[in-house]
């Protein structure tokens, strides 16, 4: 298949590169050029296509999606600046909301045959205790985590209301352990961050994006965490049921 990967240049979109490279044409889609600068020193420099522009302008992401087959949407707004998610900043909404609402209707007026594969964001234990079905979502209340919930539940009504083929995946935080650094730098391990539940390396993520865009699947949400303590809390077992997603990072060398 031809897949759009859009938020390509970042910590995990990289990670689905790496895994999509030898499988699928690949069409890497990111803001601009610079954005490759803050991970080409661990992943090295993405040679494929690329495509570059503002998700937030439905032109742009409509042009991307020609002649592809599905989706991976892992772009998300990552402040850096002061005030960053704050009262006052309008980018949450302009990328994470209407980025993905352009995304799911350019493949809605494209008829794409494959899924949109959309990498949401969720906690591994409910701070009241329930389980973490699909059907349960997410009580905080950050603006990051209200543009993810309600990232979700465009999803779902959009799978609802046209057919649309989507499939969500709610990772917590996501590390790599293979380099043992976590997503901003930090070191893993003794004299750095220890393992917690919630975590999972970003080639796991990168399997489960790949499984569930090959899947036949119309519309699911799964929990994707490589502790083996989360199946107690969260649906990630479905990941492995359902997706067939082995976790291969090893995180207990992190305790």
């Amino acid at each position: 298949m031809k897949v759009a990967v859009f938020g390509a240049a970042g910590w995990t979109g990289r990670a689905i590169l790496a895994n999509l490279a030898h499988r699928h044409e690949v069409r890497a889609i990111d803001w601009a050029p610079a954005a490759w600068a803050q991970w080409q020193d661990i992943d090295g420099p993405w040679t494929g296509e690329c495509h570059f522009g503002d998700i937030a302008d439905f032109a742009t992401v409509d042009q991307a999606l020609a002649g592809v087959d599905a989706v991976i949407h892992a772009a998300v707004y990552a402040a850096s600046a002061p005030g960053g998610y704050g009262v006052n900043d309008e980018m949450p909404f302009r990328i994470n909301l209407k980025g993905l609402w352009n995304v799911l209707e350019a493949a809605r007026q494209r008829q794409l045959p494959g899924p949109v594969v959309h990498l949401g964001s969720c906690q591994t234990v409910h701070p009241q205790g329930l389980f973490f079905s699909a059907e349960v979502r997410r009580p905080d209340a950050s603006l990051y985590a209200v543009t993810k919930r309600l990232q979700e539940e465009m999803c779902r009504q959009y799978h609802e209301g046209t057919g649309l083929r989507v499939i969500v995946l709610r990772p917590d935080y996501i590390v790599d352990s293979r380099l043992g650094i976590g997503r901003h730098r930090e070191p893993l391990g003794a004299g750095g961050s220890p393992c917690r539940n919630g975590w999972v390396c970003r080639h796991d993520l990168a399997e489960a994006c790949r499984l569930a865009m090959e899947s036949s699947l119309g519309f699911d949400i799964f929990h994707i965490v490589g502790t083996p303590e989360a199946e107690a809390s969260c649906n990630v077992a479905r990941s492995r049921e359902v997706l067939g997603l082995q976790y291969r990072g090893n995180l207990e060398q992190y305790r």
